[in-house]
């Protein structure tokens, strides 16, 4: 049975929620990712902050990104997934929520990998990944 930790991409990096735009856009060029985890103080995921949310929710409203914190571009409740499950319950997590990134935490909570369409792509199944993009794009 494949798992969450098969398909995900290794090596995920948070961003403390009190970290500025600015930084968040410099990891995502370094690490060359469209989107980042948010952290909280302990460590727990509060939100993901997406490139596209920089673009729309940042530069567009004329924000600074130099004074923005990243916290002010996370919305709703944040999903995850154990690293232990199924890929068919990370497929049924990002079809419900029409998500395209979902976190993966181990047992101790910890941030441990993504899980990207890419990520998808490269390990489902034409018929599964078919079905995953019907659902998440449908309108």
């Amino acid at each position: 049975m494949t798992k969450a930790a098969d398909i995900m991409h290794p090596g995920a990096q948070w961003i403390p929620e009190n970290e500025t735009v600015l930084r968040a856009a410099q990891l995502m060029r370094d690490l060359e990712v469209g989107a980042l985890p948010v952290s909280d103080s302990n460590e727990r995921l509060c939100g993901i902050v997406t490139d596209r949310d920089i673009v729309i929710d940042c530069i567009a409203d004329n924000c600074d990104p130099s004074q923005t914190p990243v916290s002010r571009l996370t919305k709703g409740t944040p999903r995850w997934i154990p690293a232990d499950a199924d890929v068919r319950d990370v497929l049924r997590e990002m079809e419900q929520h029409k998500i395209r990134r979902l976190p993966v935490i181990d047992k101790n909570k910890r941030l441990v990998g993504m899980i990207s369409e890419a990520d998808l792509a490269h390990h489902l199944s034409d018929d599964l990944l078919g079905e995953f993009v019907e659902k998440v794009y449908a309108q």
